[in-house]
C-alpha cells in the first residue's frame, strides 16, 4: 500500500484547516491534487458527497470513511487525518477524529479494491487505531497505515501478517478457523452461521462488516463465514457450509447476490451499518430465531436493500420502498418507449397511429414506415410498463420468485384495462402470495424445486384467480373513471391538480413523492386522453424548475452560493432543461430549509400555468427537446420560464435573508467576508456546508 498513501497525504492537525466533513474531505482532497492523484476537486467532492448522500460514513469508535469511486481519481489513493475536536460524520457516538479520504477509481483493479478492503477491516482493530491515535509525525501514520512498520502491540498488530497488506482475501468468503476445522474439539456442537455483507461503494463498510462480525463471532464461540461481496466482486460461500448452516445473517445496502441459495434458514436481515456497530446483537439475534425454529420469508425478502433502512421500519416505509422498486424499474420501459412513440408521431402526424404493421408492409423510401416503425417498437416498449410496474414490486417484496407472479398479475391488468392502479394491486398480490406460500414448511427433499416450480405456478394461479375474478374488474371500474374524471378536467379543477403535481415533483427532488406523481402521469400515457396528456405536459414540466432556478440563482446572485455550488448551478442549466429534477439536489443537500420551498413554490406555478394553458404532451422524457411534440409549445415555455423566475426569487430572497444576519468576523458585511475567505482557499464553517 506505500503507492496509495504517503506523508504528503497525512494531517495530523485536520482541525486547524476543517471544522465539518465536507471541510474534511476538501482538505485531504486538495492534498490528492497536489500529488497529481485526482484530476478534478470539485468533480472528485461531488462524487464523495454523493456517497455520503447514500448513507452516513462516520462509525463508532471515532472514525470517519468518506470514500468514492470516481472518475476523477487517476490512481488509488488513501489520506488520513486527525481531528482533536472530531468532525462529525453521522456515527451514533458522536464525532470522529480519525477520518480516513478513500479515493477508488472508477476502473480501479481488483488488486487494489483488496487493499484497500484490508485497510478497512483494520479499522475494526482498537490496536490499530489506538496507535494510529499516537503517531507522532506523518510519516510513521502513513507507515503504519502502509504497512510499512510492525505495530508496536506485538504480533497482533495491525501491520503484521494480518495487516493491510496481509493475505486477507476480503473480496471472497473469509471464514474463522471453525469453519475450516470442524474436526476440532467441540466444533461439532458450535452454533454455524454464514453472513453476507456489501455496501453501495463496496470499499469500505462491506469488510468491516465483516471484520466486526468475524470478531463477535470468535467472542460468541460461533463458527462463522463471511461472504464480502464488494466492488472487487466475491468468492460465493461453500454450498456445504451454506447447508450446514443453523442461521444467516444479511448485513447489506444493495441487493444480496443470489440470495436464494439462503432460503429456508432463520435470517436476521439488517443494513450494513449494523454489523459494524452491533455484531453481537445480530449473531445473538440469529441464534434466538433458530432456537425459536423460525424459518420464514426473512431469508429471501431484501428488507434493507428496498426499504433503505433498517429491520423494524414502519408498513408504511415498506409500502412506499416496494413501489418505489417497481417505478425505478419501470421508468427505463417510459423513456424508451415513450420517445419513440414522441419520434414516431413527430415524423409521421398524428394519425400515424392508425399506420399497417411494418413487419407487413414497409417502404424503405417512405418517411412514414419510419415513422411507423419508430412508433410500433415505442408501442410494444410501452406495453410492457403495467407488467414491469407489477413484477418489480413483487420482486421488491419477495425477491426473484416474485417475477413470475408479478408479471402475470400485470399482464392480466392490461388485459382487462386495469392499468396501472392494476399492475399496482397485481404487484402488491402476488409479492404477499409469494411470501405467503414461502412460510409454508416443505420437507427439505422439495426445497431444490420451490423456487423454480411449485412457488411460481401457485403464486401465478392465485394472483390470475384473484386479478380476473375478484379485485381486477372493480380496479378496472375505478381507473375508467379516473380517466373520465382526467378528461373531464377543466379550469379551477385542473389549476388546482397542476399546483399539486407541481408541490409533488419538487418536494423531494427525485424521491418517493416525486416518482408517485411521475407514475402517474405516465400511467395515463398507456390509453392517452386530453386530460391524462395534460397532466404528463404538467408533471415534466414541474420537474423542470428545481434545477433550472439553481442554475439561474448561481448566474444572477453567485455570492450567494458557495465555489462548488456555482460550478454545479453550470450543469444544472442541462440537467434541468432534460427534466433531470435531481439536478437540484447538491443545493437542497446543502440548504434545504431555503432550496425546497423555493423549488416547491416554482413547480406549483409551474404546474398550475400548464394546467391552465392547456398544454399537452405525448413523451413522457425529454425535457425542452421534445418541445416540438408539446400541445400549445410557447405557453409550456411560458409557464416553465415563470415558475423558474419565482423559484430563483424565492431561493435568493432567503439566502440574501439569512447572509444579513450572519455576522463576518471582521465586521464587514458577510456576503464579501466570505468571498474573501473563498478567494483566499479558506473554508467559511458559519455556512451551511454543501455537498459538492
Amino acid at each position: 500500500m506505500t503507492d496509495m498513501i504517503t506523508a504528503d497525504l497525512v494531517d495530523l492537525e485536520l482541525d486547524l484547516s476543517a471544522e465539518t466533513k465536507e471541510a474534511a474531505a476538501r482538505s485531504l482532497a486538495e492534498r490528492m491534487v497536489a500529488l497529481g492523484r485526482v484530476s478534478d476537486l470539485e468533480g472528485f467532492l461531488a462524487d464523495v458527497a454523493a456517497r455520503e448522500a447514500q448513507m452516513p460514513t462516520g462509525l463508532d469508535g471515532g472514525i470517519g470513511i468518506p470514500h468514492c469511486r470516481s472518475a476523477h481519481v487517476t490512481e488509488p489513493t488513501l489520506a488520513f487525518g486527525r481531528s482533536a475536536r472530531g468532525i462529525d460524520f453521522g456515527a451514533p457516538d458522536g464525532p470522529a477524529d480519525l477520518i480516513f479520504l478513500i479515493a477508488a477509481p472508477a476502473g480501479a483493479d481488483d488488486a487494489h479494491l483488496t487493499i484497500l478492503s484490508s485497510l478497512a477491516r483494520q479499522l475494526m482493530d482498537t490496536e490499530f487505531t489506538a496507535t494510529l491515535r499516537a503517531a507522532s509525525d506523518p510519516a510513521s501514520a502513513a507507515a503504519l497505515i502502509a504497512g510499512d512498520e510492525a505495530a508496536t502491540a506485538g504480533d497482533s498488530g495491525p501491520a503484521g501478517a494480518d495487516g493491510p497488506t496481509g493475505a486477507e482475501e476480503p473480496e471472497g468468503a473469509k471464514a474463522p478457523e471453525g469453519t475450516e476445522a470442524p474436526e476440532r474439539a467441540g466444533s461439532a456442537a458450535a452454533f454455524r452461521i454464514v453472513a453476507v455483507t456489501s455496501c453501495p461503494t463496496g470499499i469500505a463498510h462491506t469488510y468491516m462488516a465483516a471484520e466486526a462480525l468475524e470478531n463477535a463471532a470468535r467472542e460468541a464461540g460461533v463458527e462463522l463465514a463471511v461472504e464480502t461481496q464488494g466492488s472487487a466482486g466475491f468468492t460465493r460461500l461453500d454450498p456445504a457450509v451454506v447447508a450446514a448452516a443453523d442461521a444467516v445473517v444479511f448485513a447489506h445496502d444493495v441487493p444480496v447476490r443470489e440470495k436464494e441459495r439462503f432460503a429456508g434458514k432463520p435470517t436476521v436481515d439488517v443494513g450494513v451499518k449494523a454489523g459494524i456497530n452491533r455484531p453481537a446483537e445480530l449473531l445473538a439475534e440469529a441464534r434466538e430465531k433458530a432456537a425459536r425454529g423460525e424459518v420464514t420469508a426473512d431469508a429471501r425478502t431484501p428488507s434493507p436493500v428496498d426499504e433503505a433502512g433498517e429491520s423494524g421500519d414502519g408498513y408504511g416505509t415498506k409500502l412506499r420502498t416496494w413501489l418505489m422498486s417497481g417505478v425505478s424499474y419501470m421508468v427505463p420501459f417510459v423513456a424508451a418507449g415513450g420517445l419513440l412513440i414522441a419520434l414516431g408521431f413527430a415524423i409521421g402526424g398524428w394519425k400515424i397511429d392508425k399506420a399497417p404493421s411494418v413487419a407487413e408492409h414497409f417502404i424503405w423510401t417512405d418517411h412514414t414506415s419510419w415513422a411507423a416503425l419508430l412508433f410500433q417498437i415505442g408501442g410494444l416498449a410501452f406495453a410492457f410498463l403495467v407488467p414491469v410496474l407489477a413484477g418489480y414490486i413483487a420482486y421488491g417484496m419477495a425477491d426473484r420468485p416474485g417475477l413470475v407472479p408479478g408479471f402475470v398479475g400485470g399482464s392480466v391488468a392490461v388485459t382487462i384495462d386495469a392499468g396501472f392502479l392494476g399492475g399496482l394491486a397485481a404487484g402488491l398480490i402476488a409479492g404477499a402470495v409469494v411470501l405467503a406460500v414461502q412460510r409454508v414448511r416443505v420437507p427439505a427433499v422439495l426445497r431444490g424445486i420451490m423456487p423454480v416450480v411449485v412457488i411460481p405456478l401457485i403464486s401465478s394461479a392465485v394472483v390470475g384467480f384473484l386479478m380476473f375474478l375478484v379485485v381486477g374488474k372493480p380496479i378496472a371500474s375505478l381507473q375508467s373513471a379516473l380517466t373520465d374524471w382526467l378528461e373531464g378536467l377543466s379550469g379551477a379543477n385542473a389549476i388546482i391538480l397542476g399546483v399539486i403535481l407541481g408541490l409533488m415533483m419538487c418536494f423531494d427532488l427525485g424521491g418517493p413523492l416525486n416518482k408517485v406523481a411521475y407514475a402517474f402521469a405516465v400511467g395515463g400515457l398507456a390509453h392517452p386522453t386530453d386530460g391524462s396528456l395534460k397532466v404528463m405536459a404538467a408533471v415534466m414540466a414541474a420537474g423542470m424548475v428545481p434545477p433550472l432556478a439553481m442554475a439561474l440563482a448561481t448566474t444572477v446572485r453567485g455570492r450567494l452560493f458557495t465555489k462548488a455550488e456555482r460550478e454545479n448551478g453550470k450543469a444544472a442549466w442541462f440537467l434541468g432543461a432534460s427534466f433531470i429534477t435531481e439536478g437540484a439536489i447538491p443545493f437542497a443537500a446543502a440548504d434545504p430549509l431555503r432550496v425546497i420551498p423555493a423549488s416547491m413554490a416554482g413547480g406549483a406555478v409551474t404546474g398550475a400555468l400548464s394546467m391552465a394553458f392547456g398544454c399537452t404532451l405525448r413523451a413522457p422524457h425529454g425535457g425542452v427537446f421534445v418541445v416540438p411534440l408539446i400541445g400549445q409549445s410557447l405557453l409550456y415555455l411560458v409557464a416553465i420560464a415563470a415558475g423558474v423566475c419565482v423559484s430563483t426569487a424565492v431561493v435568493v430572497v432567503l439566502k440574501g435573508a439569512r447572509k444579513a444576519t450572519t455576522p463576518s468576523g471582521d465586521g464587514t458585511d458577510a456576503r464579501a467576508g466570505a468571498e474573501a475567505a473563498e478567494a483566499a482557499g479558506a473554508v467559511d464553517t458559519k455556512r451551511v456546508p454543501t455537498t459538492a
